[in-house]
């Protein structure tokens, strides 16, 4: 019970800020709850994925989603997933928290650069077409956030977000709902291979489930409501306060 009160908590937030929140699952299941970190991995990007498809559900509802960027970068991004699930199975327990830890920290850097240093671009029209340059840039940005989650367990969001905002031109509300969507393949690619890896832990994961995906729906349903500041400054605080519980 305790568990998924916890992951109530966090879904909202996590749905509240476009996150899948692997990273924060991680540390609090870690720290608090002191499950092995390879365990932790393998359950919360496992989680992920159905975390990140009811939040991805709201946010479509909301209108914050481009849906044609979100399953390109996506489908690419599972591949990815996967293959950085089994470089993680070679990383020791020791160095895995202060790797995973490491890239949280960068990620929440990136974002104050991106989000208060570099100025919004305006929204990406759905029906725009869909050419072979922007197949590309959504290819490669796929393949690299979808390595870098499988390999540290998290769902990379910051990454993602950063490469919808920069590359492929989407709004940061656009990005927030669209980095949902791609979550959703990512996760599933992931938690495949982090489960032939025997670090998935099936009674904790729908513990997991049930905090989150409930809290993720009623999250996103504030993305709209609150100024961009309020938004902006939660985006880059959740991958900070997870870095640093993880170093703890």
């Amino acid at each position: 019970m305790a568990i998924m009160i916890t992951m109530l908590a966090l879904g909202a937030i996590l749905g509240f800020i476009g996150a899948g929140g692997a990273g924060f699952i991680i540390a609090i299941l870690t720290l608090v709850f002191k499950v092995p970190i390879h365990t932790a991995l393998g359950t919360s990007l496992t989680a992920m994925a159905f975390t990140s498809l009811s939040g991805a559900f709201s946010h479509y509802r909301e209108g914050n989603m481009a849906v044609k960027a979100g399953i390109i970068v996506g489908l690419f991004g599972a591949a990815g997933s996967y293959v950085g699930s089994k470089i993680a199975a070679l990383i020791p327990t020791d160095y895995m928290h202060f790797f995973t830890a490491g890239m949280l920290f960068l990620s929440a850097l990136l974002l104050v650069v991106r989000l208060f240093l570099l100025k919004e671009k305006t929204a990406r029209d759905e029906n725009q077409q869909i050419n072979a340059v922007f197949v590309l840039k959504a290819a490669i940005l796929g393949i690299i956030v979808g390595t870098l989650s499988g390999t540290f367990g998290i769902g990379s969001t910051p990454f993602i977000q950063l490469g919808l905002l920069t590359f492929l031109g989407l709004t940061l509300r656009q990005s927030v709902g669209t980095t949902m969507l791609v979550i959703v393949p990512i996760a599933i690619g992931g938690g495949i291979g982090f489960t032939s890896e025997g670090y998935l832990d099936f009674v904790l994961l729908l513990q997991v489930l049930i905090g989150t995906m409930l809290g993720a729906y009623i999250g996103a349903k504030f993305t709209n409501l609150v100024p961009k500041v309020i938004l902006k400054t939660a985006m880059i605080l959740t991958p900070a306060v997870s870095a640093l519980i993880l170093t703890l």
